[in-house]
């Protein structure tokens, strides 16, 4: 850790505009996932925690003008990014000791890239944004001419569930849009990395005019006190990223009050490497899968490669993940550190070695790490000889473990693509771009990656086909996953 930044982590939560501990007094650890030495407590809230919030959060909504004044929204949001651009340095550090993310990271997706748009472009769509528009007269049924009106309202309160892997940047993305188009939020961070929502929370209360009760930030190590947003009436809208399998919890919780959902879910992303594509470009995949130890939805874990050039691409797959710098996230030359938890190494470590029983065979890595002794580190791992029906290329691991399957045509490698329960992100690699557009209409995927081309930003929309989720954030679309839209008619004469 850099000695020049304090680290003065929150604890406590944010309910009703005030920073408070659980009534019961109870904390829960936050551990360093490279040290496994305990960073310090935070407070443990129960489903009564989350209720008070969640009536905080309605009461805003309903009782304030939060939802109406539009420049005054603006203005908050623009306080509240000159309060983190202020602590970015703080929360970098906070950001490697609880997510054992690499420093490199930080300078990118992990906090730099997210603070410097997340925000920033909802906030001055507020000013851009088409909330009411006219269309033609027209009669209406009976013939009298009609006045027609369209306009787009603020949802009402959002509960807000983030994942651990980008904590800050999903955490931030989500309120940029909530607040920018009006809502009021519940934000429950995952238990595995709460101090950069403690933190936004308190940078809220104490530098921001955002009013009490708009934003409120319960963290509890208990999954299933997130679950009282689910099932709340008074909760009108569900943002989630995170895995399928919760995914499909909250929307059959969420069933009974016919809940609005964004969900952000898993994938099994694969590269389809053309024959007529640069090797070398391609064998840049070895990287991405060991980013952030390939703790990404979108980090494509499938390598489609054509049979002809398959052992030439192995070989290249190979000398780049054996010299992938992995270890201590505080070096500035590591780009892969350790998993978050142990339960994730443990699982991890399982597809692994279900995919050697499955008849993979397992070319490098596949084990800890011995040089680290401590820390829930899993070495730059690479499967080959792999068939679409395993496993390893059909769940995803979330660990950084890349399957290479090789293909006889460029059908067959669109067949395979696409023979996937998720449908979140994919790439093609041709020495043609024309090539590459062709083949990607075919790739049933929300995002997809032309010869390494960056598919995230905060104006371009971002989400799944199939199991990978519903809806879409960034962009336009992102902002209109949070409002209703209103119709109105009435008699021109």
């Amino acid at each position: 850790m850099t000695e020049t930044v304090k680290v003065s982590p929150e604890s406590r939560m944010l309910i009703d505009g005030e920073l408070v501990e659980a009534p019961s007094g109870k904390t829960f650890e936050n551990v360093n996932p490279a040290t496994e030495e305990v960073l310090g407590q935070v407070t443990d809230a129960s489903p009564e925690d989350m209720r008070r919030a969640i009536a905080a959060a309605r009461r805003a909504f309903d009782e304030t003008t939060w939802s109406t004044d539009r420049a005054f929204r603006k203005r908050c949001l623009e306080q509240l990014q000159e309060a983190l651009e202020a602590e970015q340095e703080e929360l970098r550090e906070q950001l490697i000791l609880e997510v054992g993310c690499p420093r490199m990271l930080t300078n990118g997706p992990q906090l730099d890239a997210p603070l410097a748009h997340a925000l920033r472009f909802p906030a001055e769509l507020i000013d851009r944004y088409a909330w009411e528009s006219e269309l033609e007269d027209a009669p209406d049924m009976r013939g009298t001419m009609t006045s027609r009106r369209i306009w787009k309202e603020p949802v009402g309160v959002v509960g807000a569930i983030t994942p651990w892997n980008f904590p800050f940047e999903v955490a931030i993305t989500k309120l940029g849009q909530a607040l920018a188009t009006g809502n009021t939020v519940v934000l429950k961070p995952a238990p595995d990395t709460p101090w950069n929502a403690t933190f936004i929370g308190r940078i809220i209360a104490e530098r921001t005019d955002i009013p009490a009760g708009v934003v409120n930030v319960v963290t509890s190590s208990d999954h299933l006190v997130g679950e009282e947003l689910t099932v709340s009436r008074q909760v009108d809208l569900i943002s989630f990223t995170g895995s399928t399998a919760v995914g499909k919890r909250i929307m059959e919780k969420g069933a009974a009050t016919m809940k609005r959902l964004f969900l952000e879910l898993g994938g099994k992303s694969a590269t389809i490497v053309l024959e007529d594509a640069d090797l070398g470009m391609a064998s840049m995949g070895g990287f991405m899968i060991c980013a952030h130890a390939g703790q990404g939805c979108a980090i494509p874990t499938r390598m489609l490669l054509p049979r002809s050039r398959y052992d030439e691409g192995v070989e290249l797959l190979k000398g780049v993940m054996e010299a992938v710098p992995y270890g201590d996230p505080q070096r500035p030359d590591v780009m892969m550190g350790p998993l978050v938890s142990a339960k994730q190494r443990d699982r991890v470590l399982g597809y692994i070695a279900k995919g050697v029983a499955e008849g993979a065979t397992l070319a490098l890595g596949g084990g800890r790490p011995s040089q680290h002794e401590t820390g829930w580190y899993v070495e730059p791992t690479l499967f080959t000889n792999v068939d679409n029906s395993m496993t390893i290329a059909q769940e995803e691991i979330f660990g950084p473990v890349l399957c290479v399957i090789p293909y006889e045509d460029e059908d067959d490698a669109v067949r395979i693509a696409n023979d996937s329960n998720y449908g979140l992100a994919g790439g093609v690699l041709s020495d043609s771009l024309e090539h590459s557009l062709a083949v990607a209409r075919r790739i049933r995927t929300g995002v997809m990656s032309i010869n390494g081309g960056n598919f995230y930003a905060a104006d371009l929309p971002f989400g799944g086909y199939k199991d990978s989720g519903i809806g879409r954030q960034n962009g336009t679309a992102g902002f209109d996953q949070y409002l209703e839209t209103k119709s109105l008619a009435w008699p021109t004469t």
